[in-house]
């Protein structure tokens, strides 16, 4: 578990306990109510994934869930098919106070853009390859640079833990990886507003996992 999940949460104006509808209630579930037990934010409940769990058993989920822990409100949602997200945002936004920008009105991450560039061929994997390639994959931001005409040059390396899926993120004669590059190199392009080079390669390493450089990367602290 990473210290940076909890960091996060200090000061913060409300927490959401996001819950898989379908996984249920087990014990790491538990646990993490139990740690919220004491603490003093405002906290709401989101059970996700309405559009395929059984609802009486979503129903019991949140029953149980709240007798645990009240909540001042529970939302049911589906990330897949966006049911309940109009509503769940409505009232995330109706709970935040008003203050002064903490940055410049039209910056919408804090986040580098080296991070930024590593987060958007991440979804361009799994937008592409979905169930073909497991979770088990990385991106990671080698160079980024900007070239004297006011493009970026960005070089980056795919980790994945065995060969075949290497074979799996290639395509055919390397069809997969152009597509994916070439369509995480047009949302650069829009996201910066300049031209960008994106040069993949992808990488065999088996304890990718184990790499602490790259939790630092993103932001996350390793935690034995």
């Amino acid at each position: 578990m990473v210290a940076a999940a909890w960091e996060g949460a200090e000061g913060a104006d409300l927490i959401a306990l996001v819950v898989d509808g379908k996984g249920g209630t087990g014990l790491k579930v538990q646990q993490v109510v139990e740690s919220l037990a004491g603490r003093p934010e405002r906290k709401i409940l989101i059970l996700n994934k309405v559009d395929i769990a059984d609802k009486p058993r979503l129903l019991g989920h949140a029953a149980r869930l709240n007798e645990m822990l009240p909540f001042h409100e529970t939302y049911f949602v589906s990330a897949q098919t966006g049911d309940g997200i109009p509503e769940l945002k409505t009232a995330l936004a109706a709970a935040m106070p008003e203050s002064a920008w903490h940055f410049p009105e039209d910056q919408v991450s804090d986040a580098t853009e080296r991070m930024i560039a590593a987060e958007v061929t991440r979804e361009q994997l799994y937008l592409q390859l979905h169930a073909e390639l497991p979770y088990a994959s990385a991106v990671e931001t080698e160079k980024y640079s900007e070239r004297p005409d006011g493009s970026v040059e960005i070089h980056q390396q795919i980790l994945v833990a065995r060969e075949t899926q290497r074979a799996i993120v290639l395509g055919k004669g390397g069809a997969r990886i152009k597509e994916i590059g070439a369509r995480a190199r047009a949302e650069l392009s829009r996201i910066m507003g300049v031209p960008v080079h994106l040069y993949l390669h992808v990488k065999v390493n088996p304890k990718w996992e184990e790499d602490r450089s790259l939790y630092r990367e993103i932001g996350l602290d390793w935690v034995e």
